[in-house]
């Protein structure tokens, strides 16, 4: 539910603004205030399990969550459906890492791996299915459903988990509360997803408050990591960087972040604006893939159970992203869904065989105590590269869309046969239809001004889906430096990703 929420708000945003009275880049913040909160706690689940309890703070942040999707749904002006969304990305960030170490915990070491890729299936198609399930409950219901349906499963989880739910047999002790490294990663945090949400819209630089909140946010993330490595009792122990095997994951997490969140962002706009696709349709697209997916999740948590390299999944699961991307890059207006359907199937192959293995890798070589801490700095990186990833792709679409446009534009001309006969036949369809010729001639140029607009886009996000391969490509020898790991202990912590 918490993955859900990450992207099923996407699709409401117009009828938001339009329900409340506020401007489209207003309720964007909605989405906003959400990625910030998640990404803000998510690096802090480890310190706060420890200074509250893990029984106590889990439960205390679903309540969080869901009393605040509850408020969020009941809000009466924009201002306070983003605070209450604020609030419900702050206990919603921190579900994922905690409830992966119950899993870990609770199942017997030789189940742990299957246990895993079962949990990675939510983790998988949370995302994928956001924005198709907020389509059809905006579509058939109202907006405010989007918030109300976290409310039974909230009041569910959060009574199961007060009777089932223990405190983990070894625990470490926390010391006091680091103030300033919790002021310095919020403010620094904070600043770098509005920057990061917010910079396209604003036109970057030239925005005054862009530029602010830029040198605001390297200020606050340098002086945090100065701090938080020197300091007795870090809220984010960063020392467990040292691990090589993390600081690799963390890199390759953080370009599975990119690619994970920008090929859900991106196919659906290609499938409706472009290909003509309905959102039902749409989403019709992604189910034979997330069916495929859940059967990798659970292959690959065999494959890791019998020892075989996490680092030799995640090549392949590169691999098959990378195959995803290219694929896309080279599909035109007339591809048929079936042809989009295959296509997805390999990029829903290639997040299922680096779901869990990511997180084995992550944790492989570190200590029990640190894992937690490891997992919570594994998770921010996935995030923070969804961010990262949409605020690229977006620069990158606005510029290349200007580029393809005036390549186009300048075959517009007189010495254009087929430009001029293609002309002639709108206008002269339009004439039949008893429109003037001069006003023919107007609407028969506009309709070639809309194909020269629809190719530029098309153009512009098959090198979107380029520049994301080629992320993955240029990652890929990472997994040279860990080849070479202990395999055994892939065999130990498969949940740490998630």
């Amino acid at each position: 539910m918490e993955l859900i929420d990450t992207s099923i708000v996407n699709v409401a945003l117009s009828y938001m603004s339009g329900n409340l009275g506020a401007t489209l880049e207003d309720t964007s913040w909605v989405i906003t205030s959400y990625a910030i909160a998640n990404v803000i706690v998510i690096p802090m689940t480890s310190f706060l399990t420890n200074k509250l309890g893990r029984r106590n703070y889990y439960i205390g942040s679903i309540i969080v969550f869901t009393l605040c999707s509850f408020l969020c749904g009941r809000a009466t002006n924009i201002w306070e459906l983003i605070g209450f969304r604020f609030l419900q990305g702050l206990g919603g960030g921190a579900l994922l890492s905690v409830s992966a170490a119950v899993v870990y915990e609770l199942f017997p070491k030789e189940k742990q791996a299957t246990a895993s890729a079962l949990f990675g299936i939510g983790v998988f198609i949370g995302p994928t299915i956001g924005p198709t399930l907020g389509g059809y409950i905006t579509e058939y219901f109202s907006w405010p459903w989007i918030f109300f349906i976290n409310v039974p499963i909230g009041i569910t989880a959060a009574f199961s988990c007060y009777f089932l739910l223990t405190e983990p047999a070894a625990k470490s002790k926390a010391g006091r509360i680091d103030w300033m490294g919790i002021i310095l990663l919020t403010i620094g945090i904070g600043a770098l997803q509005t920057v990061l949400e917010r910079g396209q819209t604003d036109d970057w630089f030239a925005t005054g408050y862009i530029t602010c909140l830029t040198v605001l946010a390297v200020l606050c993330l340098t002086g945090f990591v100065l701090w938080e490595l020197n300091a007795e009792s870090p809220v984010v122990n960063l020392r467990v960087l040292k691990s090589r095997s993390l600081s690799i994951a963390a890199v390759l997490t953080f370009i599975t972040g990119i690619g994970m969140y920008t090929s859900i962002y991106l196919t659906p706009v290609v499938a409706q604006r472009l290909l003509g696709f309905t959102p039902t349709q749409t989403g019709l697209l992604l189910l034979p893939g997330s069916i495929m997916a859940v059967l990798a999740l659970i292959l690959s948590g065999k494959l890791l159970q019998k020892g075989v390299s996490p680092a030799l999944i995640i090549f392949f699961g590169f691999l098959c992203f990378i195959y995803f991307n290219w694929s896309m890059s080279n599909i035109n207006l007339d591809t048929p869904a079936i042809g989009i359907t295959l296509k997805l199937i390999f990029r829903a192959l290639g997040m299922a065989l680096l779901t869990v293995p990511l997180g084995t890798l992550a944790v492989s070589s570190l200590e029990t105590k640190d894992m937690p801490q490891g997992t919570a700095l594994n998770n921010m990186m996935r995030q923070l590269g969804g961010s990262f990833g949409i605020s690229i792709i977006n620069t990158y679409l606005a510029r290349r869309l200007a580029v393809h446009r005036v390549d186009l534009i300048s075959h517009v001309n007189v010495y254009n046969i087929q430009l001029i006969n293609r002309i002639d036949t709108y206008t002269h369809a339009f004439q039949q239809k008893g429109i003037a010729f001069s006003e023919a001639k107007q609407k028969a140029m506009q309709l070639v001004e809309l194909v020269v607009v629809k190719q530029s886009s098309l153009l512009s996000y098959l090198d979107a889906y380029l520049l994301i391969g080629l992320f993955f490509a240029i990652a890929l020898p990472l997994l040279l430096l860990v080849a070479g790991r202990n395999k055994k202990s892939a065999i130990v912590i498969p949940t740490a990703d998630h």
